[in-house]
C-alpha cells in the first residue's frame, strides 16, 4: 500500500508542477517577501506583513483549489477506482500529492529571498519558522476543507463553491466582527474563557493571535489583546493552540475519507 500511496503522492507533485499557476502561487510569496525586505528593511516588519497577507491567502487559495481539483478530475478518480486500489491510500496520497506541493511553493517563495537579503537574524528565526509553520498548516487544513466540501456537494457544484466561500468569508471576516459584538454587548460580564473558547473554533484566528504572541504585538489589541496575552502567552496556551490546529487539521481530513470510503462514484 504504501508503494501506492508514493506513487500517487509523486504523480500527483509532477503534474502540479507542471501547472504554471502553482509556481506562480510561488513566485507571490517570492515577490512580496522580496518587496518587502526591500522597501520595510527586514527584520519583524517583512514577516508580520507576510503573516498578515498569509493568513488571506493560503486559505483561500488551498480552500478553492482542493474543491476544484475534486470537481475537475472526475474521470481521473473513477478511473482510478476501477483498479484495485485501497480507497484510503488513494484519498491520502490526492489529499498529500494537494496539500504538500502548495506547502512547498508557499516555503519557498516565502523563504528565499533570505538568500539574497540575508534577513534572518538570531531575533528573526522563531518568527521566520512559525509563519512557516502556520502557513503549512493552513494549507493543508483548507485542502482538507475543499475536499470534504467537494465530496460532500460531489454533484452540486455551485452549492459546492458556495459554500467553500461562505467558509472562508465566515472564518475571515464575519467571525471576528461577531466577537466584537459579543465583548460589546456582554463588555460588563467576565468574558475571558468564553473568549478565549470561541476563538479557538476558527483556525485562522488561532494562527493570527500565535503570530500576535511571537512578534509581541497584542498590546495593540487593548482588552482582547490582554485576555490573549494571559493565556496564549503561556507554554499551555501554545499547546493547547497547536492540539486546536492540529484537530483542525485531522477532522476535516477524516471526515472527507469516509465520504470518499462510502461514496458511490
Amino acid at each position: 500500500m504504501m508503494r501506492v500511496y508514493w506513487q500517487i503522492l509523486q504523480n500527483e507533485f509532477q503534474t502540479l508542477f507542471r501547472a504554471k499557476w502553482v509556481l506562480g502561487y510561488g513566485l507571490i510569496f517570492l515577490l512580496l517577501t522580496d518587496t518587502l525586505f526591500r522597501f520595510a528593511g527586514g527584520g519583524t516588519e517583512v514577516w508580520v506583513s507576510v503573516s498578515n497577507i498569509m493568513l488571506l491567502l493560503i486559505p483561500i487559495i488551498s480552500l478553492i483549489y482542493g474543491i476544484l481539483y475534486i470537481y475537475q478530475s472526475r474521470d481521473y478518480l473513477e478511473l482510478l477506482l476501477t483498479q484495485p486500489v485501497n480507497r484510503s491510500t488513494l484519498f491520502w496520497g490526492l489529499y498529500t500529492g494537494i496539500s504538500a506541493p502548495l506547502t512547498v511553493a508557499f516555503i519557498i517563495g516565502a523563504a528565499l529571498p533570505l538568500s539574497w537579503h540575508g534577513g534572518l537574524t538570531e531575533g528573526t528565526a522563531s518568527q521566520l519558522f512559525l509563519v512557516l509553520a502556520l502557513g503549512s498548516l493552513l494549507t493543508f487544513i483548507f485542502v482538507g476543507l475543499g475536499f470534504l466540501m467537494g465530496l460532500w456537494f460531489y454533484d452540486d457544484k455551485i452549492k459546492g463553491f458556495g459554500f467553500s466561500i461562505v467558509i472562508w468569508l465566515f472564518m475571515a471576516v464575519i467571525y471576528d466582527g461577531l466577537i466584537m459584538v459579543i465583548i460589546f454587548i456582554f463588555g460588563d460580564y467576565p468574558l475571558e474563557t468564553g473568549i478565549i473558547a470561541v476563538t479557538m473554533l476558527n483556525p485562522m484566528d488561532l494562527a493570527r493571535i500565535l503570530i500576535l504572541m511571537e512578534f509581541d504585538i497584542s498590546a495593540l489589541m487593548g482588552y482582547t489583546g490582554a485576555v490573549f496575552n494571559k493565556f496564549f502567552g503561556t507554554s499551555l496556551g501554545s499547546l493547547t493552540s497547536f492540539g486546536m490546529l492540529t484537530l483542525w487539521l485531522v477532522v476535516p481530513a477524516w471526515a472527507g475519507l469516509r465520504i470518499f470510503k462510502k461514496k458511490d462514484f
